[in-house]
């Protein structure tokens, strides 16, 4: 198993062993043995799942630590304590004490090599949290899950979102072998929480869970019937519905938009009904309701309201086919007919193709083009990919250049949709004037 690039876990000429990371945890006093926690793995909804549970831990009194990534603008925005990002100080003093424990474990001979950026940011992380004394930390696994550097803690629950076809390189080409990866969070004896999957990621789950003994839970009742019966109780967006929980009535209000996200917060929720038997009593219905509510994760489908120069704007982090899928639903569910205007950009080592075929027949008119990132493809190969979708599609030299075209082709009358990667994205809300 190899990793490539900064948002994996290791370095391109370097096997990745979690022995690496737990002797670097080790020689800092092993923080992640020093809180409780739940690790989250997943192609899609990860991010989205891990959010909305740790917004119903911080509504239910809980110091809360939460680890995502990558981050849209700052780096601090992957280590949050009860909502707020890392300080520069307390990340740069975190991350000085991590690179002195590595730098002298290569020096002893016990590293072959100094971590990679996951690594260290991982470490810092859970230093952190142990440091903050948080009472919960919700981990999202950076790829895979079986040799990710967060697969070192022991979590008291772990939970497995939609599986789909991503990072083949290094997990494998087929749902099967990609789920293999991803169950290889599962512990002996211990609880885990998804949802049904295709056959092949089922199977492959399955039968981990079994060899290990640990035990599953299906969030399928938290996830509301979308019949002609319910759908009154859904807004245009589909994310206000009733919901029985622990025996109560509870009406869940989630701001994550789309149809997609219904399965991400039942994952949440079943994951909190558990850690409410593992003794957090202070999760309740009504702090599970609130949590929900009040549930902050930009980039997924969020809506810029539309303003006197231009209509709106809908920012959406899918990277590959299924996410594309996802996004192409929700569009459909918010505008109907209406053919938005598309700006994508996106990484060299994704379906590009597959995602235009899927996302450019609907759009009135594309934007492509680069991001400020090495393994950005030009806009060129994205509009070389494109050839077989038949659409028109036009080049743009950055994303903020993209964005003036998409509003000069909208003139305000269609919505515009930013997507393709999480960089395109991070992008386009600095020149928007976002601040996490």
């Amino acid at each position: 198993m190899y990793a490539l690039g900064h948002e994996l876990s290791g370095l391109p000429s370097q096997k990745f062993d979690l022995d690496h990371t737990r002797l670097l945890l080790e020689a800092l006093g092993n923080p992640h043995r020093q809180f409780a926690g739940v690790l989250i793995a997943g192609t899609n909804g990860k991010g989205s799942t891990a959010a909305t549970l740790a917004s119903i831990a911080l509504a239910s009194g809980l110091k809360t630590g939460l680890y995502t990534s990558p981050h849209l603008v700052h780096l601090n925005e992957r280590i949050r304590v009860d909502g707020e990002a890392i300080s520069d100080d307390d990340f740069g003093a975190g991350h000085a004490a991590v690179d002195i424990e590595a730098e002298r474990l290569v020096d002893q001979g016990k590293l072959p090599w100094h971590p990679s950026f996951f690594e260290m940011m991982t470490a810092i992380a859970f230093a952190h949290f142990a440091r903050e004394r948080v009472d919960l930390a919700v981990i999202e696994v950076g790829m895979g899950g079986r040799l990710d550097a967060t697969n070192v803690m022991e979590p008291l629950v772990s939970v497995i979102t939609d599986i789909a076809l991503d990072h083949q390189k290094y997990l494998g080409d087929t749902l099967r072998e990609i789920a293999l990866e991803k169950a290889g969070i599962l512990r002996a004896g211990s609880a885990f929480v998804t949802l049904p999957q295709m056959p092949e990621a089922n199977d492959a789950i399955g039968r981990r869970a079994m060899e290990l003994g640990a035990r599953g839970i299906n969030a399928v009742p938290y996830v509301p019937p979308v019949s002609p019966a319910s759908a009154r109780y859904l807004d245009g967006a589909i994310n206000r519905y009733p919901l029985e929980v622990r025996g109560e009535q509870i009406m869940v209000e989630t701001p994550l938009l789309g149809r997609h996200q219904l399965r991400n917060v039942a994952l949440a929720i079943a994951t909190a009904e558990e850690l409410y038997a593992h003794g957090f009593q202070g999760i309740t219905p009504e702090t599970i309701q609130q949590g929900i509510r009040e549930t902050r994760w930009p980039g997924r489908f969020q809506v810029i309201p539309a303003t006197a120069e231009a209509g709106e704007i809908v920012i959406d982090a899918a990277h590959n086919p299924a996410g594309a899928w996802a996004l192409r639903a929700a569009l459909s569910e918010r505008y109907g007919e209406i053919a938005p205007v598309i700006v994508f950009g996106a990484m060299q080592d994704k379906a590009i193709g597959e995602m235009t075929e899927i996302l450019f027949p609907i759009a009135k008119a594309v934007v492509v083009t680069p991001v400020n990132n090495p393994r950005s493809a030009s806009a060129q190969a994205i509009r070389e990919a494109a050839q077989r979708t038949g659409a028109d599609v036009i080049e743009a030299a950055s994303p903020a250049t993209a964005l003036q075209r998409a509003r000069e082709l909208a003139r305000g009358e269609a919505p515009i949709v930013l997507t393709g990667s999480i960089y395109l994205i991070g992008e386009v809300m600095v020149a928007l004037g976002y601040r996490p």
